[in-house]
């Protein structure tokens, strides 16, 4: 009886597959999981400035619409306030009630005062030249022996009085024909220039009726309506500045290696059909303990804080609008 060997079990391609099999899976694992190469993204801006009024009015007209690029000095809105027009009223006359007052003080008494005021002194003056003769003619008769004493310092005396009373005559005479005194004439001057002011004051509010574009922009946002009430420096609408736009992006301290003031970093524009372009870094800022911190470590280590990096573009980019997003991609 011839016995058959039996033939030992290969295990070779068996071997192999696994191993492929685990090689696979290293390079599938490898790529599924290696670290991605951060990607930072940050956001077009512009600056704006907003237009409003220092009164409260009623929107009576609306001159521009949002998109429409306007130039300094175009009107953009027509308010109406017919206060303001009430108070011009009022402060014009109250300055032609100072004028009167001013010229009252510097012309001085009427006439009719003054000629009554001389007809006193004249009176006083007739008195008084009585009573000197009369008092001469006691005085003689007393040095005779005739009159007394006692007479005599009676007459003395009346004369001292008409001498007095002209005295006070000549004063009201004066008084009368060289008008106020030089405080009410100033203060009267003061009250014509404090109502000139309240008008020129009220002027200045009658303009802000007529909103007008300080610089050359884009109309960004109109917030009333034609008729609403708009309160006092309640904005109406936002202006742009399209030659001042800027980029915020929010980068890790971690990354901020690239990012030195005045260094220039490329970024794209995914809306620009990913066009490139160079951005000039002007500020880094902390963004507050409110902002995302991150570990380092699950367990221990230190955070990182998030700053706030602005770069400008370094040269006038076309068609770029505020809100677009731009990124900074290390792998490009």
């Amino acid at each position: 009886m011839v016995l058959m060997k039996k033939q030992a079990p290969n295990y070779i391609p068996a071997i192999i597959l696994i191993v492929a099999v685990i090689a696979v899976t290293a390079v599938c694992g490898y790529f599924a999981f290696r670290p991605e190469k951060d990607v930072i993204q940050g956001q077009a801006d512009v600056t704006e400035y907003r237009v409003s009024s220092k009164v409260p009015a009623r929107v009576a007209h609306i001159l521009v619409e949002e998109g429409q690029f306007v130039h300094a000095g175009d009107t953009l809105a027509l308010l109406e306030a017919p206060e303001v027009d009430a108070k011009l009223v009022q402060a014009k006359s109250a300055e032609a009630a100072a004028a009167a007052q001013s010229r009252k003080a510097d012309k001085g008494a009427r006439e009719e005062q003054i000629r009554g005021a001389y007809e006193m002194w004249q009176k006083a003056v007739a008195g008084r030249e009585v009573m000197e003769k009369s008092y001469a003619r006691v005085k003689r008769l007393f040095d005779e022996g005739v009159a007394t004493a006692q007479k005599l310092d009676e007459m003395t005396a009346q004369r001292d009085a008409a001498i007095a009373t002209e005295r006070a005559a000549k004063s009201q005479y004066d008084m009368a024909k060289n008008g106020a005194q030089i405080e009410d004439k100033q203060a009267a001057a003061a009250l014509v220039h404090r109502a000139s002011g309240a008008i020129s004051e009220v002027k200045s509010y009658q303009k802000e009726m007529v909103l007008v574009a300080q610089l050359d922009g884009e109309v960004t946002n109109i917030y009333p309506s034609v008729g609403e009430l708009v309160g006092s420096g309640a904005p109406i609408m936002s202006v742009a500045l399209m030659d001042k736009m800027w980029v915020n992006f929010n980068v890790r301290e971690d990354q901020l290696q690239g990012f030195k003031k005045d260094s220039v970093v490329t970024a794209f524009v995914p809306s620009l059909n990913n066009q490139e372009v160079r951005l000039r870094v002007t500020n880094l800022k902390d963004v507050g303990s409110y902002a995302v911190w991150r570990a380092t470590k699950a367990m221990g280590g230190y955070d990182l804080k998030t700053f706030a990096v602005k770069a400008v573009p370094v040269s006038q980019i076309k068609d770029f609008r505020p809100g677009m997003t731009v990124v900074l991609d290390t792998r490009r």
